[in-house]
């Protein structure tokens, strides 16, 4: 019997993609397929970014699940395309022009390593194919150019606007590239938000998929800048097991549902040491955690990291993980967190106001 379309399709919709773990119907991938006889021709237009060789794992699994379920009697062919499009943000706010999607990174307590999980996951989605940059949303305390390896201050050929470095393939901007190293920045709440917008709206910023945005800790005036004046299409909340870490995620968490913008996952970092010595494995600031704060919020856990002297060594000396040793399980586990983010962003709604200045469309 001659299979139909809509049976195709419903397979496909129902198909979970093995690199995020979710279906082709969830993260709104557009399926056309086009049968002639016994040759069934499939495009799928993915909304996440995944490298070469993701597509390829992603091709030999999807043909090898049609022709179980359809049979080997037909001919498959499948493209894949990957198209980043810009998500719906918090109500009242329009999408920046050159930046499809802006996703904070932010934790509730300092020291849990919220930076170089910011650096490492902008490059992982620059290493997928996406075209990402970096924005030091830390006004008093930043990271980023220490992180990233460079203080380099940036150009301004028109004196107005400000062009982003660029720093391991990605776009990068800090207060840290604006002042003397050992400067320390003495302003006020104002004039702190002032800064932040000037950072983003002033920085020419080049048709980026994403922006990372790594917030400091807290839930004060930079967040509710970010909240209130900038089109954020969803955050992710760093937080080590500690009680008293996790006790500032929660906060961090109920902060971003109050504003209406979506949280789109959990990261548990310090998660366990391995001794170099010996091997063995230790929860230092405690176990699961992550897990029970991702099930109390119905949220996703992305991922833990390690507690590793490594991943601090790359930082220092302003090589991240992910661009010193590529091939590592470490780089693997922030490339899979990154896809994961990016995955379940491509779950919600399009930004229909992308292209509507001016105009307040909300779609549900």
């Amino acid at each position: 019997m001659q299979v139909t379309e809509k049976e195709i399709r419903s397979m496909l919709e129902a198909y979970i993609d093995p690199n995020i773990g979710l279906s082709f119907a969830s993260t709104r991938t557009k399926v056309t397929i086009k049968l002639q006889g016994h040759n069934i021709h499939v495009s799928l237009q993915l909304r996440y970014p995944l490298d070469n060789i993701a597509i390829t794992v992603l091709k030999k699994a999807l043909i090898k699940a049609l022709q179980n379920s359809i049979g080997d009697a037909y001919d498959f062919r499948l493209d894949v395309e990957i198209k980043i499009i810009a998500h719906k943000v918090q109500p009242g706010q329009h999408a920046i022009s050159s930046i499809k999607n802006v996703i904070a990174i932010a934790s509730g307590k300092g020291g849990v390593g919220k930076s170089t999980i910011s650096a490492n996951l902008a490059l992982a989605l620059k290493a997928q194919g996406a075209t990402v940059g970096i924005l030091d949303a830390d006004i008093y305390g930043p990271s980023q150019p220490q992180i990233m390896g460079s203080y380099e201050n940036p150009d301004s050929a028109d004196k107005k606007s400000i062009e982003p470095l660029t720093l391991h393939g990605i776009q990068m901007m800090s207060i840290g590239n604006l002042v003397a190293i050992d400067s320390a920045v003495i302003w006020r709440g104002p004039m702190v938000s002032g800064a932040l917008m000037q950072l983003i709206t002033d920085t020419k910023w080049r048709d980026l998929d994403y922006l990372i945005v790594d917030l400091p800790p807290g839930t004060g005036d930079i967040q509710l800048t970010l909240a209130k004046k900038i089109p954020v299409a969803g955050a992710v909340v760093v937080t080590t097991p500690q009680d008293l870490s996790m006790i500032d995620a929660r906060r961090a968490v109920a902060m971003f549902k109050k504003v209406n913008i979506p949280v789109l996952g959990i990261i548990e970092n310090m998660s366990v040491h391995t001794c170099s010595k010996c091997g063995h494995e230790e929860a230092i600031f405690g176990k699961s955690a992550g897990d029970a704060l991702a099930t109390e919020m119905s949220l996703r856990l992305l991922g833990r990291m390690p507690l590793s002297m490594q991943i601090r060594q790359d930082a220092d000396e302003g090589i991240p993980t992910v661009v010193r040793d590529a091939k590592s399980p470490v780089a693997k586990k922030y490339r899979d967190m990154a896809l994961k983010m990016a995955a379940i962003l491509a779950c919600r709604p399009k930004n229909i106001n992308a292209k509507l200045p001016g105009v307040v469309v909300e779609s549900r």
